[in-house]
Order: C-alpha cells, then sequence, then structure tokens
C-alpha cells in the first residue's frame, strides 16, 4: 500500500492512473496470449470458428491457418461471441495487424 501512495505522489494523479492502465493492459495481453489461448475453451471456440468458414479465410480464400478477432471482449477475456471471430490465413491476418 505505501508503495502506491508513494507513486501516486512521485507520478502525479495522471501519470498514476496512466501507469496503472497500462499496467492492467498488460497484465490482460499476457494472460490473453499465454493462457487464454493455449486453453481447451479457446481450442473448441476456435474449432467451431474453422469449421463455420470451411477452413477458408474470408478475406482472400486460401487456406485458413489461424483465426481473427474482429472485435476484443477487453474486459471479458473468453467470452467473446462466435460472431466477433473468423477465419484467416497468415498473410491476411498480417495485414489485418498492420
Amino acid at each position: 500500500m505505501e508503495i502506491v501512495i508513494l507513486l501516486f505522489v512521485i507520478l502525479g494523479g495522471w501519470a498514476f492512473k496512466n501507469w496503472t492502465f497500462e499496467t492492467a493492459r498488460k497484465d490482460r495481453r499476457d494472460y490473453y496470449r499465454n493462457v487464454y489461448l493455449k486453453s481447451e475453451a479457446w481450442q473448441r471456440k476456435r474449432y467451431v470458428v474453422m469449421k463455420r468458414d470451411n477452413w477458408r479465410c474470408v478475406y482472400c480464400g486460401s487456406k485458413a491457418t489461424q483465426v481473427h478477432h474482429k472485435r476484443y471482449a477487453k474486459y471479458n477475456i473468453g467470452k467473446e461471441p462466435i460472431e466477433w471471430l473468423v477465419s484467416i490465413c497468415n498473410s491476411c491476418h498480417q495485414e489485418k495487424h498492420r
């Protein structure tokens, strides 16, 4: 608790809020990448999306190898609806994230 108060004093109100936001964002991202995407729940959801899209990239029609989130459930990791996910090939996925 003392560390949090000290950081608030040192960084100031706005900087402290920004720091806590970025820390929480990093924690969500790390959980998403290192836990959720390796879970059985994600594997099942991924399979449903790939099967729905006939294992084809929805953007170019080539063989899909990945699933892309059109939107993210920021505070509800793992609760994204199937409609927010599409099958995608690696090159289209890289293009989407540029």
